[in-house]
């Protein structure tokens, strides 16, 4: 059984940073693409980035872009978000997900495994 737990979320003020972990277990990874969603209150989740396991090719929402960097330990089978110049509009819970497929995905009905969320409050 996949399990994902993720970690680091907080309260940051306007510009900080923070990094969040998702640490993976039950699979071998190397297939997997994993992304990173969010989801603000009264809003649907969304999606932030995805990369894949094997390659490390990165893919992101606009609303992210070079501020937002995924990245992965393949040794450790962790996933990370570097998420830098924060702003109130990023405030939400942080998923992280996976699925069995080498295909860059960003369709939250489209991820198998969920993790439980970590919260990321961004202060004015």
């Amino acid at each position: 059984q996949v399990q994902l737990v993720e970690s680091g979320g907080g309260l940051v003020q306007a510009g900080g940073s923070l990094r969040l972990s998702c640490a993976a277990s039950g699979r071998t990874f190397s297939n997997y693409a994993m992304g990173w969603f969010r989801q603000a209150p009264g809003k649907e989740r969304e999606f932030v980035a995805v990369i894949s396991w094997i390659g490390g090719i990165p893919y992101y929402a606009d609303s992210v872009k070079g501020r937002f960097t995924i990245s992965r330990d393949n040794a450790k089978n962790t996933l990370y978000l570097q998420m830098n110049s924060l702003k109130p509009e990023d405030t939400a819970v942080y998923y992280c997900a996976a699925r069995d497929t080498i295909v860059i995905v960003t369709a939250a009905y489209e991820y198998d495994y969920w993790g439980q969320g970590t919260q990321v409050t961004v202060s004015s």
